[in-house]
């Protein structure tokens, strides 16, 4: 009987999905939409989908009449840019260096908590920062009816063999102090005993090195497959993918802020530093041993990782994916942090997976992840890597002490309040007689609104 409902339930199901499907006008489907220029593509949209005509200001309003033909490049589909603020959070000392550092966000309150901390720590000895380790990896799935005894005892002349025959693509590398490190054969047994990840290890320089990556895989992977007939041809090799990975646990920077606890008045509150301290070190422990609060304190800090990445020309999304999944790393996913407190000492640490670049990409194409490049001292790679985590240690920072003294949205909505204002458009005095009634008001989107009337109506009765 149950398998009979359920039948039953999947053809309907079915039925359902097929009859949606012939209802969908296939005469509005677009053709060639990639083929044409940008003001008919802008056309297209506002006829097939409706919209006001004025609309086609507002795209074109964001175009950039000198480098439009630039950012064309980066993307396919083009009909407008999407901007974001770029700002800059000055007096960050690493390692005894000073940095201005560039931050692509939207959220203003980001980049005020980065400065705020970093001109606090930069009278403490700022951040101390190294790279732990650098290595990249790149996977090569295959499937074969070979034993995994059998093809780990012909690993050594394999390595060898895939090594020689990349050598055209490794050597310019290798003359930057990359090129492939190591590599190893893992059966995936999750699956079947016949599926095979050849796991290989990467260093590249100042690359992020994803397409160098890709490049030797694919290679290795025609290779492998004649390497490994040319010494069984009765066995067979199928290659699955050859992809790098953008998890990166061997390409770690450390981030370390430290002073003695009494220095920390600044921002303790209405607690003494002490106090503070403790209630800093409960914050610490809670994102490690409960879930949903790791994902908050983590997302802390990539505010200001993702932001200098961006600024940067690098790939936010893989350094997100990359970031979350070492998080979970033990199987339960947990903080990036560690205190430590003894009765004189605050010490607090950030560990995180970081693969950046800083040639290659937009890094240099795109004219202000140039400047952005510029304005840190053209980096390397490797200083990349410890300024960024700076700037997400910076975050970090703010965003626990403002939770353990006067909570997160005293200052948060502070800064969010020209938002709001601008949505009720609000004029220059309106803004700074709100500015100055919410100083000591809680802001919210409702009190602004309500504040704002109560204004526009007095001004009426005058």
């Amino acid at each position: 009987m149950e398998s009979s409902l359920n039948e039953h339930y999947f053809l309907g199901h079915i039925h359902d999905v097929l009859m949606a499907q012939s209802k969908i006008p296939t005469n509005t489907m677009i053709q060639g939409f990639s083929k044409r220029s940008q003001e008919e593509k802008v056309d297209i949209l506002l006829n097939n989908f409706k919209l006001p005509s004025s609309l086609k200001q507002t795209l074109n309003s964001h175009l950039h009449k000198n480098l439009q033909d630039t950012y064309n490049q980066f993307s396919e589909n083009t009909v407008s840019n999407f901007y974001l603020p770029y700002g800059v959070a000055p007096n960050f000392i690493i390692n005894q260096k000073e940095y201005a550092i560039p931050m692509a966000i939207e959220e203003s309150s980001v980049v005020a908590a980065a400065a705020k901390a970093a001109k606090f720590w930069s009278r403490l000895g700022g951040f101390q920062t190294k790279v732990i380790s650098s290595i990249k990896e790149g996977q090569l799935f295959f499937t074969s009816d070979w034993k995994f005894g059998e093809l780990k005892e012909h690993m050594p002349y394999i390595h060898t063999a895939l090594i020689q025959g990349i050598t055209d693509l490794t050597q310019s590398m290798e003359q930057r102090g990359g090129g492939i490190v190591d590599m190893q054969l893992i059966p995936i047994t999750d699956i079947d005993d016949q599926s095979y990840c050849l796991q290989v290890h990467f260093e590249t320089a100042d690359s992020m090195g994803a397409n160098f990556i890709n490049t030797c895989l694919e290679r290795m992977g025609n290779h492998l497959c004649t390497i490994l007939e040319d010494k069984n041809k009765t066995k067979q090799v199928t290659i699955d993918m050859a992809i790098l990975s953008n998890y990166t646990p061997s390409c770690m920077v450390e981030c370390t802020i430290s002073c003695p606890i009494h220095s920390l008045g600044a921002y303790a509150g209405n607690y003494t530093s002490q106090e503070f301290a403790r209630r800093f070190e409960k914050a610490v422990l809670l994102a490690k041993h409960n879930t949903p609060r790791a994902v908050t304190h983590n997302k802390g800090i990539m505010n200001g990782v993702d932001a200098v990445v961006m600024a940067t020309g690098n790939d936010y999304r893989a350094i997100e994916a990359g970031v979350h999944a070492y998080a979970a790393r033990s199987g339960k996913y947990s903080s990036l942090t560690n205190i430590t407190l003894t009765d004189e000492l605050f010490t607090y640490t950030l560990t995180l997976p970081l693969a950046l670049g800083t040639v290659g990409g937009l890094t240099k194409i795109h004219p202000l992840a140039h400047f952005s490049l510029a304005l840190l001292g053209n980096p390397s790679a490797y200083e990349l890597m410890q300024i960024i985590a700076s700037a997400g240690m910076a975050n970090n920072f703010s965003a626990i002490a403002a939770l353990v003294t006067s909570g997160i949205q005293q200052g948060h909505m502070k800064m969010h309040l020209s938002n709001i204002l601008f949505t009720f458009n609000a004029s220059d005095d309106e803004k700074a007689k709100a500015f100055n009634y919410f100083n000591n008001h809680t802001v919210s989107h409702s009190a602004v609104k309500q504040f704002l009337e109560s204004e526009r109506h007095t001004d009426n009765e005058i």
